[in-house]
């Protein structure tokens, strides 16, 4: 009798660890209001920045790379309005 309890208990967590984690995405646009690739990278260039690499992360665009001063960065842009969201350098 506890076997069945135990199980149904178990799978109920597992349903409320699945939705937590869909809300922890940083970003939430819809695809069709992002913003291309190259407006990414253009928006780097105007800021000085070296682009090693851009790619998709929590819903939004992540840009590796060197910021004016050649120290290396990880900044989170927010898709639609390229809004920095996240910005972190190491000396």
């Amino acid at each position: 009798m506890k076997t069945p309890l135990i199980l149904l208990a178990v799978l109920l967590s597992l349903g409320t660890i699945g939705t937590a984690r869909a809300d922890d995405d940083d970003c939430s646009v819809p695809m069709e209001q992002w913003q291309p690739r190259t407006a990414v990278e253009s928006m780097a260039e105007t800021k000085g920045w070296s682009v090693r690499r851009i790619k998709i992360d929590d819903g939004c665009y992540e840009i590796k790379g060197r910021d004016t001063q050649g120290r290396k960065i990880e900044v989170k842009l927010d898709p639609a309005t390229l809004d920095v969201v996240e910005f972190e350098f190491d000396d």
